[in-house]
């Protein structure tokens, strides 16, 4: 893809899944990452399997839901590489105490709504602020987020992520319009049913996966691979005037414009 030999990239979540997929991909394109997550070992271990194959790559901790942390994390890809040229939002609370206890609006948990909107939007939030400085310095510069096809379908549970993931969205075009004129694009990928390794925290039983691979037009359900080259493409110069755009990544599951 063009334009990303020698970016730096910085990916909110790379220790697994989507995230080390797509960091993966963004290194052997050329780009120098920057691989933060709240599991340190998930994001050092994602930065040995770049630097295996010749690319270079950083791990860094962070959280989502801490301001000082989430500022280290960009600083620190401004120290090391001399500035950030794109940023990709992709890391979420998966765990049994959050998302598993996401029922419909009458089971409301408020703690469970609070925690999911923390990381998955106010997280977001956090970092597109903290790196909108340095690319709005230099001119130019791209940000991907993560939202999920349940913002688009209406689940009939996990009601306080599929409208953190709504929230992605608008943030999302709130940074293309704000922005986009001082070269800034921001565009969100919509994830149907991916095998990751969180796949399973996600209620996705055996089940539940039959019936989607009976129902999506496609032979086979989401690999980590077909959202990392999406998402690298959308931080590359082939992308230049795609802004404000949600791209839906789910082998047809929803047919929609």
């Amino acid at each position: 893809m063009q334009g990303l030999n020698g970016k730096r990239i910085i990916i909110a979540g790379g220790g697994s899944g989507i995230g080390a997929a797509t960091a993966e991909r963004l290194g052997a394109e050329g780009a120098a990452v920057v691989v933060g997550d709240i599991n340190l070992d998930g994001a050092q271990a994602t930065a040995k399997r770049i630097a295996d194959i010749g690319g270079t790559a950083l791990a860094v901790e962070f959280d989502l839901t801490d301001e000082r942390s989430v500022r280290a994390l960009v600083g620190t890809a401004v120290e090391q590489f001399g500035g950030v040229d794109g940023l990709f939002n992709v890391a979420a609370d998966a765990s049994a105490a959050v998302l598993g206890r996401d029922g419909d609006l009458l089971d409301m948990d408020p703690a469970v709504w609070r925690r999911t909107f923390e990381v998955n939007l106010i997280g977001y939030a956090r970092t597109a602020r903290a790196v909108l400085p340095v690319l709005l310095d230099q001119g130019a510069g791209a940000i991907v987020n993560t939202a999920s096809a349940a913002a688009h379908v209406g689940d009939h549970v996990r009601a306080a992520y599929q409208s953190s993931k709504a929230g992605v969205n608008a943030l999302t075009r709130h940074i293309a319009n704000r922005w986009g004129k001082q070269g800034i694009r921001a565009n969100s990928v919509s994830p149907g049913i991916v095998l990751t390794e969180s796949a399973t925290t996600m209620a996705l039983t055996p089940e539940v996966l039959e019936f989607t691979r009976q129902t999506i037009p496609s032979p086979r359900l989401g690999k980590p691979e077909d959202l990392a080259g999406v998402v690298t493409f959308l931080l590359s110069d082939d992308a230049a005037w795609i802004n404000g755009q949600t791209w839906s990544i789910n082998g047809g599951a929803l047919l929609r414009e």
